[in-house]
């Protein structure tokens, strides 16, 4: 049989695919975390970040007019994530992700959890604090505040590139609507949920020109997926159940 590259190598790991600059996946990612500390799963369920990098799919930068527009309306569902505006020139706004997206692959390989901590952190500082985290010196310097990440060890990944195999394998495995958008969340027996709990719609124009509604918000769908995550590594769900998505 086949493994599909999509799901989690061991039950007790969540495959999360995003990408960093998506107002979606901040939110996602936000939720995930809390919704794991609330239940005391840290510890004992990992997230496992994958790149679904939307600069590749959409061939162009994530715009800026149309991450402005979703800041207010996907920000107002769990200010506590931590939001603002670009309070920067245009010209210092990240006009790629790769690097950052390279970097949390390349925390991943240390360990999951320098991973998902590092990955935590580069959202915060880019969705929070306005850096520019396409740049290695602001990645460094976020790997360094988490306290988990080998900041040596990350510079030499970087700086010779190895992360970016990894990236680029993602992508391909991510193609042809295997995985539907960031963020898109994997559990290991096929369990699967695009964007867990919010059905949005955009309204005068698509992104960048209009702004987006959202018609249904349900956050209990994470402390169905971490509990389901939690059963499986305990071994309490004997075969897998058919793919759902969300």
């Amino acid at each position: 049989m086949t493994l599909d590259p999509r799901l989690p190598a061991t039950p007790d790991t969540i495959v999360v695919f995003s990408d960093l600059n998506c107002s979606f996946a901040h939110l996602g990612v936000y939720r995930l975390h809390e919704a794991r500390r609330r239940l005391g799963l840290e510890g004992r369920i990992f997230f496992d970040h994958r790149a679904f990098p939307l600069e590749l799919y959409n061939r162009t930068v994530n715009e800026r007019p149309g991450v402005d527009s979703e800041v207010a309306v996907i920000g107002a569902l769990e200010p506590k994530a931590g939001w603002r505006l670009w309070q920067g020139p245009d010209w210092s706004y990240p006009v790629t992700m790769l690097p950052p997206l390279e970097a949390v692959q390349a925390a991943k390989a240390q360990s999951m959890h320098a991973g998902e901590q590092l990955d935590l952190a580069l959202r915060k500082a880019f969705w929070a604090e306005g850096r520019c985290i396409s740049l290695r010196h602001e990645i460094l310097e976020v790997a360094a505040r988490t306290g988990v990440v080998d900041v040596e060890a990350l510079a030499a990944a970087l700086d010779d590139g190895r992360a970016r195999r990894m990236v680029m394998d993602q992508f391909e495995a991510s193609r042809e609507g295997r995985v539907n958008c960031s963020p898109h969340v994997f559990l290991h027996d096929g369990t699967n949920m695009a964007n867990p709990g919010i059905r949005t719609r955009w309204v005068n124009g698509d992104f960048g020109i209009g702004f987006p509604v959202i018609d249904a918000d349900d956050p209990t769908v994470y402390t169905d997926l971490l509990t389901r995550a939690a059963d499986l590594a305990d071994g309490a769900y004997a075969s897998p159940i058919g793919a759902r998505v969300g």
